[in-house]
């Protein structure tokens, strides 16, 4: 269980800091919750600590998970999903709200595939910086390290120049 101080993945927001440990009356019982800090929007959410496995709040991702999502990312010749935009929205909606780093660069590299392919609706366009931005938080958390660093290190596992970023 996650204790004050620690910095964990909260699902579809990112990287967060569990402030403290409260408990409050609801309905006439005390529940506990985790009073979580969002790093990158500074907005606080609370998680009942009996639901923190349901909603997929976990520990940030260690070196080998970011050696697993750079091969996810390199990889080029993955059958993309030619069906409508909306059904692949919710699909790749689905695995961003999952919190899982792999399903977040399978949706980060297969939308950077079809923008090779033709230019990205404003909704893909929006995907795309959702998904990297949440993996560029977490590893550069996890590693300790300068956010355009890691930019450039997942930009460059997919094949990109750093000027394409721009």
């Amino acid at each position: 269980m996650f204790k004050v101080g620690d910095v964990v993945v909260y699902p579809a927001h990112g990287v967060s800091e569990v402030e403290s440990i409260e408990t409050r009356e609801i309905s006439g019982s005390g529940i506990s919750f985790f009073i979580l800090k969002v790093l990158d929007t500074q907005m606080t959410v609370m998680v009942p600590v009996t639901n923190v496995e349901n909603v997929g709040i976990r520990q940030l991702i260690d070196d080998i998970g970011i050696d697993k999502v750079l091969d996810i990312l390199r990889q080029r010749s993955v059958p993309i999903d030619n069906q409508t935009w909306n059904r692949r929205y919710r699909e790749y909606m689905e695995k961003i709200k999952s919190g899982s780093a792999f399903e977040i660069a399978e949706v980060l590299r297969d939308l950077n595939i079809l923008k090779r392919g033709k230019e990205l609706s404003f909704g893909e366009r929006k995907m795309y910086d959702t998904a990297k931005n949440l993996l560029v938080s977490e590893i550069s958390t996890s590693r300790k390290t300068d956010k355009k660093d890691v930019e450039i290190l997942l930009l460059g596992a997919m094949g990109k120049v750093e000027s394409e970023s721009m």
